[in-house]
């Protein structure tokens, strides 16, 4: 447990565990890279996790490129990676 962890109680790195491919990146937060056949499915992939994080109330920043998008997940307001982004990151999974 990083010094954060034992603070709060929360384990990034443990509640990962149930990801799809995400990593944590040298900014501490959550990201995952998605490649799709063209840009329209990758837009539709957008528009779904989208109506996912609005309902959620917690928003991704995010790219895309092409056929690509890119996810970042962190709570800014607490500097970290929390239960809303492993949450956000799963929903995004069950797309």
């Amino acid at each position: 447990m990083t010094d954060d962890s034992a603070r709060t109680g929360f384990d990034a790195n443990a509640a990962m565990a149930g990801l799809d491919g995400w990593r944590i990146n040298d900014t501490g937060a959550l990201e995952k890279s998605f490649k799709f056949k063209d840009f329209s499915n990758a837009f539709a992939f957008m528009t779904q996790v989208a109506l996912l994080a609005e309902k959620a109330g917690h928003h991704p920043d995010w790219s895309n490129s092409y056929n690509r998008v890119e996810i970042t997940l962190k709570t800014h307001d607490k500097g970290r990676v929390t239960q809303k982004d492993i949450d956000l990151a799963t929903a995004i999974d069950g797309l």
